[in-house]
Order: structure tokens, then sequence, then C-alpha cells
């Protein structure tokens, strides 16, 4: 592995290379520079992202990323609070990109799963900013396999559809409590 590809944020697996074929670093909380640079690299590669501005918004938002054996970035998770109309509740809303050699591979999932266990855990220790995780499927992939109302791993249930008409699904973390409702001015 290169010296400038190598992970710099703390890895969930300490430097191990899982099954899937990934090595997955976490920048959540804050992202190490060099990863900021990277993941950056990688948007830009993959003609993802290629504004700057937009980039360096979105890059404070990481997860997590996933690499390959030889250290190449595959793909990268964001999260960011968001309290949806319709739930009235703080969610993260979750996102992802991956690269396209990748997307035939489980690394979405494997992405996903790793990281919810992950924001879990941070809303656990800081008395739950966010009761749970938002996706909003924009791939066809999974409208096409992902047809049942709850899956199971992780739990994400059906909860309608966005406003721009896509499928909307949550999952809430364990011990999270509703907030109350914000108070009308």
């Amino acid at each position: 592995m290169a010296a400038d590809q190598a992970p710099t944020g703390p890895d969930t697996n300490a430097g191990h290379i899982d099954a899937t074929g990934f090595r997955f670093v976490v920048n959540w909380p804050e992202i190490h520079p060099d990863d900021a640079a990277a993941i950056k690299a990688f948007w830009v590669a993959e003609g993802a992202l290629n504004d700057e501005a937009v980039m360096a918004q979105r890059v404070r938002q990481v997860v997590m990323h996933a690499r390959t054996a030889d250290g190449a970035v595959a793909g990268v998770c964001t999260a960011i609070p968001v309290t949806p109309s319709r739930l009235a509740q703080p969610m993260y809303y979750w996102r992802t990109f991956v690269g396209a050699r990748w997307r035939t591979s489980p690394l979405v999932m494997s992405l996903l799963k790793r990281s919810c266990v992950l924001l879990e855990e941070h809303a656990r220790a800081h008395d739950y900013p966010c009761i749970g995780v938002l996706l909003e499927l924009e791939n066809d992939r999974f409208k096409e396999r992902g047809r049942m109302a709850t899956w199971f791993n992780p739990r994400f249930v059906y909860i309608g559809r966005s406003d721009r008409g896509l499928d909307l699904r949550a999952l809430y973390f364990k011990g999270a409590r509703l907030k109350p409702p914000a108070q009308s001015a």
C-alpha cells in the first residue's frame, strides 16, 4: 500500500481485511485530513462530486469509508442530523457512494451495517441527539430486492415515500426515546 493511501482514521478491525475484501475506516465524529483528501479524490475520480464547496461540506459528514486491500477508497458513507417534518424527530440521514467497480459487491450493506452500529453507539454515549437512521432509497437495486416492509439485518422499516417519491426506511436505536414535540411560537 502506498503511503499516501494508508488509512489514517481508526480502523474498525485494526487493519484487518474482512471477508468482503475491504478494510473499514471510522471517520466519525471527526475525519482526519488525509482521509478527507483521499475521499474527495475518490468522489472526483468516480464522478460523484466535483464541487469543492459541496465536497468540503459532505466530507465533514463522513461516518466511515472502505478501502481495498491495496488501499484504494472503494466506498464512503455519510450521515447528517435531520428532523423530517413527517417524523418530527431527529434522525441521521444516511447516504453512501460506492465506486463503480464495487457496486455488485456486498460493500453497501457492509457500510450500512457497520455505520449503523457506530452511529447508535455514538448516539447512546451522547444522550441520543438522534433517535435513529433514515434512508431514502435512490438505488434501483434496493427497489427490486428490498421489497419487504421490514429488513432484518439491519432492522429498517418502511415508513413511506419522500417528497422526491423515493422509499423511506428508518432504523430506530435501541433505548432511544421520542423527543418532546417542538414548542410552537
